[in-house]
């Protein structure tokens, strides 16, 4: 018998060995959970949004650090928290002159097709075009980087001044997006 518990400490264990189904599948399972819960702590989407993209792509850089102990929503949660506060204090810096600098995140997720990625292909280009207008601007931009600009996760993460891993989890999440759009529209 398969209990989700298990079913979730083995797709951290694959995560942690790199495999991006499985940081995928922990994208899908958690979402929810930590933009809900930044939702309610920010009473703004934007933030909870990237809030919950800064989480993601922190979780998945450190996954090697996260103490089965603990329930792996806990742990998210308490990263989003950490991640909500630093946002309030550089906000504040940032009121009072002062710069905060953010520092380079290594890459996690690779470059091979995902199940999305083989789905968005397959659409006629027009009817794609017609998807991508419904996402939100800052998913719409890491498309169009990525697919019609063919440009790097490297150089997306610097024409946006972003870190990496934040622009690979919103464009995981942007064909997440896509994906569902395309699947109800057949």
């Amino acid at each position: 018998m398969n209990t989700p518990g298990i079913k979730i400490k083995e797709t951290i264990l694959k995560a942690k060995q790199g495999n991006q189904i499985a940081f995928s599948a922990l994208l899908d399972t958690f979402w929810n959970d930590v933009y809900g819960f930044q939702l309610k702590r920010t009473e703004n989407e934007n933030d909870a949004e990237d809030i919950t993209i800064q989480t993601f792509s922190k979780a998945f850089d450190k996954i090697d650090t996260y103490d089965e102990a603990y329930g792996f929503k806990t742990w998210l949660i308490a990263i989003s928290k950490n991640i909500h506060v630093d946002l309030i204090r550089k906000r504040k810096r940032n009121v009072l002159g002062a710069d905060g600098n953010d520092e380079a995140i290594k890459s996690v997720l690779d470059d091979a097709p995902s199940a999305e990625d083989q789905l968005i292909i397959k659409q006629n280009l027009a009817a794609l075009l017609q998807h991508i207008r419904k996402l939100k601007p800052h998913y719409q931009e890491v498309i169009n980087l990525r697919y019609f600009n063919e440009m790097s996760y490297a150089a997306i993460a610097q024409e946006l001044n972003e870190p990496m891993n934040n622009v690979k989890v919103k464009l995981l999440r942007a064909k997440k997006l896509l994906a569902e759009m395309i699947k109800s529209k057949d």
